[in-house]
């Protein structure tokens, strides 16, 4: 780097976008923001346990062809699961696809390079993405830059600790049931789940457990969500169906004013009980800000969410575990040996193996109507907030389940999450996670909101006022890049 441009630790600290208007204006190149990532990968990686796969060889002669796009020469990293990249390994956190390797590059991934991204590997992931908490026996526990000794949530848990720790500036993320949600809150972060359709999940998926699953990233920034969106919307050839069109750009939506929104909260879990204090207090502090900025604020509940609504969810995760582990055995040619799986993996792949066709479909009306239900309540209000965590980040190894006790991690692990995140899978609609509060030990809490299907527009128009009103960048873990 020559003299008078932009020092390494500093680039570490600006967002996305704020380091493609480097490259554009010629004060650093590609190659020097792939270099000093790799860097910064090599220097936090072994207190963070974030990245698993690393591709740097292959990263550093794309930024010496000088990709072009919004985001030229930015460095990013993908999640070991559901992503493919030819020619890249893909675990999903799992020993037993330990020496996988992707035979094609999934069209999301094609279209962040078309954006100009530069991709050096793949991050860590809870087996196949059932815990929220990333500490797979394969790859070992992803570590919180706010606190090494705390949970990252799952599971894009290691994209996570990779952008709060200034690695990268932003990365990907899949969402099932609260997977980009639940990690932003517990590591301080934008995390954005787009509506059902938004993203394409070609060419290997289409109607990925009835239209749960949304691929999208965990930002430091809502501007670096919104032009990446742009980016990389629309359907592919043949997606079973689109999400409804946009107005217009979503990053020209996060400098539009919102207007006066009628916003509904509760403290309350669907068990009637509200989530820890600090949740509850990070929420509080939220609804003061969101009525300051002259918004409506009503308490609400959601409502479908009674208990055959968990018998229909528990039904169709069965079935997803049997779904998932069933499609690597057809790949493979081959069954789980006795010690590829997590001992709670088999205990879902068996248990999903049992869940019939007939019991799937049933489980699926009844959550189809479920949506149907709640998207007449989201006619009521124009967002829906509650906390995004039930809890505080959880120490490192609480989670985890143990051999004489397998069900300890999903039991321990569902009291951290315990607000109905995944009711935006359930209906499609988009949602987010807003790092607004940190508790007294200075652990982000996140705040969750739920917007109305397809109205991806509005909750980007409310993120970008929110952020304007409380900045969140500045605020930085003890293990970030920038620190030196």
């Amino acid at each position: 780097m020559s003299a008078g441009r932009r020092p390494a630790d500093e680039v570490a600290g600006l967002d996305a976008t704020a380091q493609a208007e480097l490259v554009q204006a010629g004060e650093v190149t590609a190659v020097e923001l792939v270099d000093w990532a790799i860097e910064r990968i090599e220097r936090l990686n072994p207190q963070l346990n974030a990245v698993t796969t690393t591709v740097f060889e292959r990263a550093r002669e794309e930024a010496r062809r000088r990709p072009a796009g919004p985001f030229a020469g930015v460095p990013y990293l993908l999640k070991d699961l559901l992503a493919e990249d030819a020619g890249v390994a893909l675990t999903a956190g799992s020993a037993f696809l330990r020496d996988y390797v992707s035979d094609h590059t999934s069209v999301l991934v094609e279209r962040l390079r078309a954006a100009g991204l530069v991709i050096l590997g793949k991050t860590n992931t809870p087996e196949f993405g059932m815990s929220p908490t990333t500490e797979p026996l394969l790859h070992g526990a992803t570590r919180n830059p706010w606190d090494p000794d705390r949970s990252t949530s799952g599971s894009s848990g290691g994209s996570a600790a990779a952008v709060a720790s200034g690695m990268v500036p932003f990365a990907h993320g899949s969402d099932l049931s609260g997977s980009l949600r639940f990690p932003a809150s517990a590591c301080g972060l934008f995390g954005f789940k787009p509506t059902r359709g938004r993203n394409p999940l070609a060419p290997a998926y289409g109607d990925m457990v009835g239209g749960w699953v949304s691929e999208h990233a965990l930002t430091v920034s809502v501007r670096d969500s919104a032009a990446l969106l742009d980016a990389t919307a629309g359907s592919a050839l043949g997606d079973p169906y689109p999400a409804p069109a946009p107005a217009g750009s979503f990053l020209t939506e996060v400098r539009t004013d919102p207007g006066r929104l009628r916003i509904g909260f509760t403290t309350k879990t669907p068990a009637g009980v509200p989530g820890h204090p600090h949740t509850v207090a990070a929420l509080e502090y939220t609804v003061a800000l969101l009525e300051g900025l002259g918004h409506d604020l009503v308490e609400a509940e959601l409502p479908g969410l009674g208990g055959a609504t968990g018998d229909a969810i528990n039904a169709v995760f069965g079935a997803t575990a049997g779904w998932i582990i069933g499609r690597y055995v057809r790949k493979l040619g081959r069954e789980p040996g006795p010690d590829d799986l997590e001992p709670v993996t088999r205990i879902f792949w068996d248990a999903g193996r049992g869940v019939s066709a007939g019991d799937y479909l049933l489980a699926v009306e009844h959550l189809q109507g479920v949506a149907r239900e709640m998207a007449r309540f989201m006619e009521t209000v124009d967002v829906w907030l509650t906390p995004t965590m039930s809890e505080p980040p959880a120490p490192l190894g609480e989670i985890s389940p143990t051999p004489d006790d397998p069900m300890r991690g999903l039991e321990r692990g569902g009291r951290t999450v315990a607000y109905p995140a995944i009711a935006a899978n359930i209906t499609g609609n988009p949602a987010m996670s807003l790092p607004l509060w940190w508790n007294p030990e200075g652990l982000p809490i996140g705040v969750h909101a739920l917007g109305r299907f397809g109205a991806d527009a509005t909750l980007f128009r409310l993120a970008g006022q929110v952020e304007r009103a409380r900045p969140w960048a500045g605020r930085r873990p003890m293990l970030h890049a920038s620190n030196g």
